[in-house]
């Protein structure tokens, strides 16, 4: 690709965590890709909390120097039950532990957490704990994904004991609503744009945060008026 792309500046690490891989394997990775794209400034990767668990910040930041600038976690959720109910694998104290650690190192990190995660029952405390670990993190960017069924809601409910209620749209966006009114950032960048989400919102929190919850009152008001995707819009 090198020979095609010879000016490429930026590199995502494809498909999965690749962080897992380890500092020794990675940084021959990152060395080699620097070594092929001379004017490359930027290199991301997926990664998860526990793939950081035995992370030195030396090694971190040997990353960072080779060229790792930017990791996407899926924290999902701030919730402990509902991160125990799915079986993630992950606490609220070990997501924040590894993300902090990513933060001292130098590398950036853009996080995701998914609406309606938690069904109806568990909504307000999945959108306010979310908002406490972002708090927590201070993350460079943040972004929420509205969550989907590939396998059907069934499949989804038995993790819950058959106790989850899907959100219809107006519960999504009262969800969305909590979950922003309880962030305290100092410049996040804010992006909920992806396919899956129904109402398109952006900026920088905490400066746009009253023109995201007047956007997100209009909807909830007035949904008909609010440009909300429609369900073939959203290709899912």
């Amino acid at each position: 690709m090198a020979e095609f792309f010879p000016g490429t500046r930026k590199v995502f690490l494809a498909d999965g965590n690749a962080v897992v891989l380890g500092t020794t394997k990675l940084l021959k990775i990152l060395q080699y890709l620097k070594l092929k794209f001379p004017f490359l400034n930027r290199i991301s990767s997926y990664a998860i909390p526990k793939d950081l668990k035995n992370e030195t910040i030396e090694e971190l930041m040997a990353l960072q120097e080779a060229g790792l600038k930017l990791i996407y976690v899926g924290v999902e959720t701030g919730d402990d039950q509902l991160l125990k109910l799915l079986n993630k694998g992950e606490t609220v104290a070990s997501t924040s532990s590894s993300m902090n650690k990513i933060k001292e190192a130098g590398i950036k990190c853009s996080v995701m957490i998914i609406n309606g995660l938690g069904g109806r029952k568990f909504s307000r405390q999945h959108a306010s704990n979310s908002a406490k670990v972002i708090n927590q993190i201070q993350p460079e960017y943040l972004s929420t994904l509205v969550l989907s069924f590939p396998f059907g809601v069934g499949h989804f409910r038995t993790k819950f004991g058959g106790e989850f209620v899907e959100m219809n749209i107006l519960d999504l966006l009262e969800e969305q609503k909590l979950f922003i009114s309880n962030l305290a950032l100092k410049e996040t960048v804010f992006r909920s744009d992806h396919a899956s989400n129904y109402l398109v919102l952006k900026g920088i929190l905490n400066r746009d945060q009253n023109i995201l919850l007047n956007k997100l009152d209009v909807a909830i008001k007035a949904p008909e008026h609010a440009g909300l995707r429609k369900e073939w819009e959203r290709g899912l």
